[in-house]
């Protein structure tokens, strides 16, 4: 029967495909294209493509990440959560909250600079609230688990793991959002103030 024959042929590969991306083979999580279309043949995005829908019922996707040129054999494809995990959530996959916060701090700062900072200047701005042996071992994590990325003069940018998993346009919104709030803020103190001096002002008609 050949219909059946394809049915488990498909299996098979559907199988395949989740193995390469759950389980860590590499220094990295997922798998890079070239790995997927020798192992899967050259349909190997059909493939993907059932294996996040199946994925989606379980709350998690297949994401890709580009490397290099978009469309490069060199993009790797890995799975991850489908939208953003709770406080709670994130706490039981073995993140403290003050990490979180600095990693946030961190990215917002990088990409509000164009998307690359200077190291020493990300890291002057979390020991404002935070002790520089932390700052210096957080951000090696960071780097380490590739949400940072390092270049030889010292400038880092987002790794391929914030890249895939952090949706950079919510961040920046967040970001905008707390300045504008800030400013608005500023501008009601300011005129506040002005209020204030109007009113301790001696009327001048008398």
């Amino acid at each position: 029967m050949p219909e059946t024959t394809d049915v488990a042929e498909l299996r098979e590969k559907l199988s395949r495909a989740a193995q390469l991306l759950f389980f860590r083979h590499h220094l990295q999580p997922g798998a890079k294209a070239w790995e997927l279309r020798r192992a899967l043949g050259r349909d190997y995005e059909q493939i993907l493509k059932l294996l996040d829908a199946e994925l989606e019922k379980l709350g998690l996707m297949v994401k890709r990440v580009s490397e290099g040129e978009e469309g490069s054999e060199s993009d790797r494809y890995f799975i991850t959560l489908r939208g953003h995990p709770k406080l709670a959530d994130a706490r039981t996959f073995g993140w403290r909250v003050d990490d979180m916060a600095m990693l946030t701090v961190a990215m917002a700062h990088v990409l509000s600079k164009g998307g690359k900072a200077p190291l020493k200047e990300v890291e002057r701005i979390l020991q404002e609230k935070f002790p520089r042996w932390r700052v210096e071992s957080t951000i090696d994590r960071f780097i380490r688990r590739g949400y940072l990325s390092e270049d030889d003069q010292g400038v880092l940018y987002l790794g391929w793991r914030a890249l895939a998993e952090v949706d950079q346009r919510t961040l920046l919104g967040l970001l905008l959002g707390k300045e504008k709030s800030e400013g608005a803020e500023a501008e009601r103190e300011e005129a506040n103030e002005e209020e204030k001096k109007m009113e301790e002002q001696p009327d001048r008609g008398r």
